[in-house]
């Protein structure tokens, strides 16, 4: 390269705020400057820079040790992790079609550079030799653990195969990368198309104030002002086909939300799914295994796909049963009222609402007005002072990506720094639907003391101007189940990034999440931060103990739906063969095998399955949920044991051994050193409901 052009990449990064030096409070990144033509030649330059990082310690002819080998590739690649999280937050919380161009422009080549990182024979030559010194080397625990996740996950990478596989492997990844991005657009694109606009009073016919509010905020904000407008986002489609007594509309809007990446135009996701079961299923062959399934779980906490069915089987016909239970209710309900028709999935909501104020005397709109926003915020933060010693002190200075977002600056009860929170809370055209966790940092002490800065997304139905928004008790347990990943990412403390955080098994990684929903039902929380809007009056007895009552009702409906979904992920990554391949009907076949309620649809179909496809986090790993939850059902049991919810010594080993572990233990003894013993089923089947 020329000394002119040397010169003038040296400007052009200087100018791009990527690239440069954050002198922002905590280095957050300083959003009002970024624009998306930024992205691409920051993400091209810190490639750059990683390969030259790379290159160099794989051509070092120094002895391989863990310092020059393992902690140095720990270390390289900064730059490009800094501009990546920022890149792919925006795109999840905020995109627009300029990031939409450069997210599918860009996967296939960062697979590219992974990929080539991953199989280059000198990195698995080094990492092997330090490996097979085994116990000779002066390594601690933490180091042992991470010299052993790197040698097998470049094995599991295809670091072993031959150079025509490799080759193969290297296309693969990069196809895949590019479907995946396809096929979370192509939901998004559903998502953002469709809106139900209720023109006239008899269209709003049974929706409470709330649900009003938030529907006309959507108008407003969608471009039909004064207008009621519902959109495919959770909150919005479910509270509508909870209270909507148009039966016609909630069939129209229900119809649309199930079809979604299957619609037969361009965003019809059906061929997109195929080609990347196929491709998982080569990539699996390359690697010595007989279907992605079984390549997928050999490194989870199941190990195998025998005993995720196991569980699942073991849930299903305890749920059917319960499930058709529920709707023989429902129909009587229907009957009762003088209904002169069959319950379909569409109606499915509206009348369990139906049943459970009949038959528990409490109904949604008597418990949203208790569950503002602001004060189920203030609980998830005071749960965790009361846990883990955590304060939180919100920052209205900190730089942020949307007006919606609030951040909180994290402390120990001492005053120490402990991570930055983000949170942003409500849904948008630009944000794609769903709950989840992320991180623009993560924590580790490997170059310094970094503190992380974590994210948690949602998608509420904000309440119109000037009201607060409310939320329903699902809305809640979302919340507080969010917050315990972010939990997970903010208590981390480790050394090194690979193993920071949330960055454990699939099957282990929804365990804090979802034990941190339990203390969202205990009585003492609800009373101090469930308080009426209007009044302030905190929730009363009656009205939790009506709730405590119907806590299991439904929960047939809710477990086939979730548990449909698990089997049918499980099924479709244990094909070996997709020649001749239809994604629809194999989910019809599927359904009908195991004796799929009718009026149940699975929580998430295949064409928009986007935990399974869209990156594939969660391929053949949905199950991870409900192996979660036989978890976090028995570790709660650890709190009631002691007869206090926030016992100090539990709380303090759940700390140590869960929630600032990151990965520096394999799941089952990690969880042995909390609880002192493996979970069992019957803590999470009780709960359900399933088991007397």
């Amino acid at each position: 390269m020329s000394d002119k052009k040397a010169k003038a990449n040296g400007a052009a990064s200087a100018r791009n705020p990527l690239l440069g030096a954050w002198k922002t409070p905590f280095e957050l990144p300083p959003f009002e400057k970024i624009k998306p033509a930024h992205f691409r030649p920051a993400i091209d330059k810190a490639i750059e820079t990683h390969k030259a990082e790379v290159e160099k310690i794989l051509s070092s002819t120094a002895s391989p040790n863990f310092g020059n080998t393992i902690a140095a590739m720990e270390k390289a690649g900064a730059q490009l992790t800094r501009v990546l999280r920022v890149f792919y937050n925006l795109t999840s919380s905020d995109t627009n079609p300029e990031l939409q161009a450069i997210e599918r422009d860009i996967a296939p080549i960062l697979s590219r550079h992974g990929t080539e990182i991953s199989l280059d024979p000198r990195f698995f030559a080094r990492v092997d030799t330090i490996f097979q010194r085994g116990k000779r080397q002066k390594l601690d625990a933490e180091q042992r653990r991470v010299l052993e996740r790197t040698h097998s996950s470049l094995i599991r990478a295809g670091a072993q195969l031959d150079p025509e596989a490799k080759k193969r492997m290297a296309e693969i990844n990069a196809r895949l990368a590019s479907l995946g991005t396809t096929f979370g657009q192509n939901v998004l694109a559903d998502e953002q198309s469709y809106k139900l606009v209720l023109e006239t009073e008899a269209d709003l016919a049974g929706l409470p104030d709330f649900v009003r509010a938030a529907a006309k905020r959507a108008g407003d904000d969608l471009g039909h002002p004064g207008k009621h407008v519902i959109t495919l986002g959770r909150s919005s489609i479910e509270s509508f086909l909870q209270f909507s007594t148009r039966r016609d509309l909630r069939e129209a809007a229900f119809a649309a939300w199930i079809r979604r990446g299957e619609g037969g135009g361009e965003h019809d996701n059906r061929a997109v799914a195929t080609e990347i079961l196929t491709l998982r299923a080569e990539r699996a062959r390359l690697l010595g295994f007989e279907t992605f399934a079984k390549f997928r779980l050999e490194d989870a906490m199941a190990k195998t796909p025998e005993a995720v069915r196991g569980l699942l089987d073991e849930v299903w016909a305890a749920a059917v049963k319960k499930a058709d239970e529920e709707r023989d209710m429902l129909q009587r309900m229907i009957d009762r009222e003088g209904g002169n028709f069959q319950v379909e999935a569409w109606d499915w909501r509206h009348y369990a609402e139906k049943v459970r104020k009949a038959e528990f005397d409490l109904d949604e709109g008597a418990i949203k007005p208790y569950l503002q926003l602001d004060r189920m915020i203030e609980a998830a933060f005071n749960t965790a002072t009361r846990l883990f010693g955590l304060t939180f002190e919100e920052r209205t200075d900190l730089p942020k990506y949307h007006p919606d977002v609030r951040t909180w600056e994290v402390k120990r009860t001492d005053g120490t720094h402990v991570g930055v929170f983000v949170g942003d809370y409500f849904a948008r055209p630009s944000k794609r639907s769903g709950a989840w966790m992320s991180a623009f940092r993560s924590q580790q002490r490997l170059k310094g003391d970094i503190h992380p800065i974590i994210v948690n997304n949602l998608n509420f139905a904000r309440g119109a101007d000037g009201a607060p928004t409310l939320l329903s008790f699902d809305d809640a347990r979302t919340l507080f189940h969010e917050f315990g990943h972010a939990l997970h990412g903010l208590l981390s403390d480790v050394t090194y990034t690979s193993i920071a955080g949330t960055a454990v098994s699939t099957d282990f990684v929804e365990l804090p999440s979802q034990l941190f929903e339990h203390w969202l039902e205990e009585r003492d929380v609800l009373r101090q931060f469930a308080r009426h809007y209007e009044t302030g009056a905190p929730i009363p007895d009656t009205l939790i103990d009506r709730l405590d009552a119907a806590s299991k009702f439904n929960q047939g409906f809710a477990t086939v739906e979730y548990v449909s979904s698990a089997l049918a992920d499980m099924e479709l990554h244990a094909l070996e063969k997709f020649d001749g391949f239809d994604l629809s009907r194999f989910e019809a076949e599927m359904l009908q095998r195991i004796g799929m309620p009718r009026q149940i649809v699975m929580r998430h179909r295949l064409p928009h399955f986007a935990h399974i496809f869209s990156g594939g986090g969660y391929a053949a790993g949905y199950y991870s949920y409900m192996w979660s939850e036989v978890m976090d059902a028995d570790a709660f049991e650890a709190f009631e044991e002691t007869g206090n919810a926030f016992d100090p010594e539990t709380a303090k080993k759940l700390a140590e051994f869960i929630y600032s572990a990151g990965n520096r233990r394999d799941p089952a003894e990690a969880y042995t050193l909390f609880r002192g013993r493996l979970p069992t089923s019957h803590a999470m089947l009780k709960n359900r409901g399933l088991i007397g």
